[in-house]
């Protein structure tokens, strides 16, 4: 049987209620790490928790791709449209 789902706009986590806000984005890349700053998410008001809609979550799929390509130890971006 599966959990109904939250609204859109209340976190599925807690109830809270979740709005545009920021996220860091952060990932193992096993030769180093990429670390993404100012990514827009939507964020709960209670908990903190955010989620990143499916466009954004492609573009950062490129954007550590090319990290993973240039093999940096440590990359901290700033995310951009």
């Amino acid at each position: 049987m599966n959990k109904p789902q939250a609204p859109p706009d209340l976190c599925p986590l807690c109830g809270g209620r979740t709005g545009p806000g920021e996220t860091v984005f952060a990932v193992e890349l096993g030769s180093g790490v990429a670390v993404v700053r100012h990514v827009p998410a939507r964020v709960c008001d209670t908990c903190g928790e955010s989620w990143i809609e499916d466009r954004t979550a492609g573009k950062l799929e490129q954007m550590v791709d090319r990290v993973r390509r240039e093999q940096s130890q440590v990359e901290v971006l700033a995310y951009s449209d």
